[in-house]
C-alpha cells in the first residue's frame, strides 16, 4: 500500500502540461522554466575534461574542496559577504538541498509560512518531512513582494522555519534589503529559521538581488547553476547551513544524497569563473523577452498589474476569460501555446496563467501572435 506520506505529495502541474505538449506538433513552450541558452563553452569542456581525467568516482558528501572555497568566494564577489566553506554543503540540484533544509529544521507538527503564489513543490517538501504550513497571501498590486507585517502575523510558538524565494518563481518578484532584513528578524524574534532559495539570482532587472546572509548567518540559503548558468540537466546546486546545523545536514548528505557527480562539481567551479559580461548578456536578453511579452499580455486585455524584477515568469489575471485557469490554459493549447495554470502555485495564483519567457524571442512573437488570433474569438465576462 502506497504510504499516506506519498500520497500526499501533489502533481507538478507544468510538467503534466510539457507531457501533453510535447505530444503535440508546433506547441510553443511558455510552460517551464528551461533556459533555451547553452552553458558557457569552458563548463562544458571542463566536464568533458575532468571525465576523461577519470574524475568518476564518490567525493565528500559536502562536495569537493575546491568548489565549496568557489562558491564561498562567490559570495564574497558578488555580495561582500564572508562564508566559511565548511558551511557549504554542495548537492544534485537545488532540490535536495532544500529537503536538506526541512529535514534538518522541522519535526512532524512543526509550522513552516511561505508566501501565497510558492514554487509549486514548496508544499510538498514541508509535507515530506510532516510539517504543517502557514501561508502569507501576496498581492499583485503591490508586486507580489510579502510585507514583514504580515509574516510577522502568521509566524507562531510552533514556527520552525520561513521558506522564501527571491528572485520569485512563479511571480517574479525581487525582495530587496530592507524586506530581508526585516524576516530575519521576524524569524529571530519567533525562534525560527529563513529558508531562501536564491536560485534565480543573476536573473534580476529592475532591483538589486540581495543574499539574505547580508543580514543573517542563521539561515538556509539555496542557489545552484541550473537557470544563471543554463545547466538544469546538470542537477548541481548548493547549500548555505547555519553554523549550528553544519553537522546535521552533513550526516544527512552523506545519507540521503552520497554526493553530486564528481566531473559536474569541476564544471561549477568553471561556471563560477564565468566573465561578468557573458553573463550580463544573457540576463539583458531576459529583460527584453520580458518587455515584449508584459506588453503582449496587456494588449490581450488581461490584468497583469506590476512588472517582474526577476526571475523568467510572470503571472498573468484570466479570470475575465470563460471558465476557470485550467480550461484557459486547454484553451491556450489547442491554439499551440503551453502555459501553466495558476493552481500550482497556491489559492491566490488560481485565477491565474503563469507564463515563462525563457524562450527565444521569435517563439514568444509566434505564441502571441497565436493567442492574439484566439481572443480575437472568445467572448469575455
Amino acid at each position: 500500500m502506497v504510504s499516506q506520506r506519498a500520497a500526499d505529495v501533489t502533481p507538478f502541474i507544468a510538467m503534466d502540461v510539457l507531457e501533453r505538449a510535447n505530444e503535440l506538433d508546433d506547441v510553443i513552450h511558455l510552460e517551464v522554466g528551461e533556459p533555451d541558452f547553452a552553458p558557457p563553452a569552458r563548463v562544458t569542456e571542463t566536464a568533458v575534461d575532468s571525465l576523461r581525467a577519470g574524475h568518476t568516482n564518490y567525493t565528500a558528501a559536502r562536495g569537493k574542496p575546491e568548489l565549496r572555497r568557489a562558491i564561498a568566494a562567490h559570495y564574497d564577489r558578488e555580495y561582500g559577504v564572508t562564508v566559511d566553506p565548511d558551511r557549504v554543503v554542495v548537492t544534485p540540484g537545488t532540490s535536495p538541498g532544500l529537503f536538506l533544509a526541512m529535514a534538518a529544521l522541522v519535526d512532524p507538527g512543526d509550522e513552516v509560512v511561505l508566501t501565497d503564489p510558492h514554487y509549486a513543490c514548496y508544499p510538498n517538501f514541508v509535507r515530506l518531512v510532516g510539517g504543517e504550513m502557514r501561508t502569507v497571501t501576496l498581492r499583485a498590486s503591490e508586486g507580489f513582494r510579502p510585507r514583514v507585517d504580515d509574516f510577522a502575523a502568521a509566524v507562531g510558538p510552533d514556527t520552525s522555519a520561513l521558506l522564501l524565494n527571491s528572485p520569485a518563481n512563479p511571480t517574479g518578484a525581487v525582495l530587496d534589503g530592507e524586506t530581508l532584513a526585516g524576516l530575519a528578524e521576524v524569524a529571530a524574534d519567533a525562534d525560527a529559521t529563513p529558508v531562501v532559495d536564491e536560485v534565480y539570482h543573476g536573473l534580476s532587472y529592475d532591483a538589486a538581488a540581495h543574499t539574505m546572509l547580508e543580514y543573517t548567518d542563521d539561515a538556509f540559503v539555496l542557489n545552484g547553476f541550473s537557470k544563471r548558468f543554463a545547466m538544469t540537466g546538470w542537477r548541481l546546486g548548493w547549500v548555505i547551513v547555519p553554523p549550528d546545523y553544519v553537522d546535521a545536514v552533513n550526516r544527512l548528505a552523506q545519507n540521503v544524497l552520497i554526493c553530486a557527480p564528481n566531473f559536474v562539481q569541476d564544471a561549477g567551479v568553471a561556471a563560477l569563473e564565468t566573465p561578468a559580461d557573458r553573463l550580463d548578456e544573457i540576463r539583458e536578453t531576459y529583460r527584453e523577452r520580458r518587455d515584449l511579452l508584459v506588453d503582449a499580455v496587456e494588449d490581450w486585455g488581461l490584468d497583469l498589474g506590476y512588472t517582474p524584477q526577476g526571475a523568467y515568469y510572470l503571472l498573468a489575471d484570466v479570470s475575465g476569460l470563460p471558465g476557470d485557469a485550467l480550461d484557459v490554459a486547454d484553451l491556450f493549447l489547442e491554439a499551440g501555446v503551453a502555459v501553466t495554470p495558476g493552481v500550482d502555485f497556491g489559492d491566490a495564483a488560481a485565477d491565474y496563467l503563469r507564463l515563462s519567457y525563457a524562450t527565444d524571442a521569435g517563439a514568444i512573437e509566434t505564441a502571441v501572435g497565436r493567442i492574439d488570433r484566439l481572443l480575437a474569438t472568445v467572448e469575455r465576462d
